[in-house]
């Protein structure tokens, strides 16, 4: 006859095993989602802006060479 609750080692193994599976994954999601902020910085970002104003016809090309002066320029 067993007595107990009958969780046993292979019980604890399993738990463990969850516990683990479950804080991989939370690791991952925070890792992966630090990397995108942290890959954002303010000057690609004004860049990309810029670049995307000379596509839509919003500046002209004399405009965007002097305004990416400036962005070069303000770089820390």
């Amino acid at each position: 006859m067993m007595y107990g609750y009958g969780f046993g080692l292979g019980g604890l193994f399993m738990v463990l095993f969850w516990v683990f599976v479950i804080a991989l994954v939370v690791w991952l999601v925070l890792t992966l989602s630090r990397s995108q902020v942290r890959g954002n910085d303010g000057q690609s970002s004004a860049l990309r802006i810029l670049e995307e104003r000379l596509a839509r016809g919003e500046i002209d090309a004399e405009e965007f060479r002097v305004r990416r002066a400036a962005i070069a320029e303000a770089k820390p």
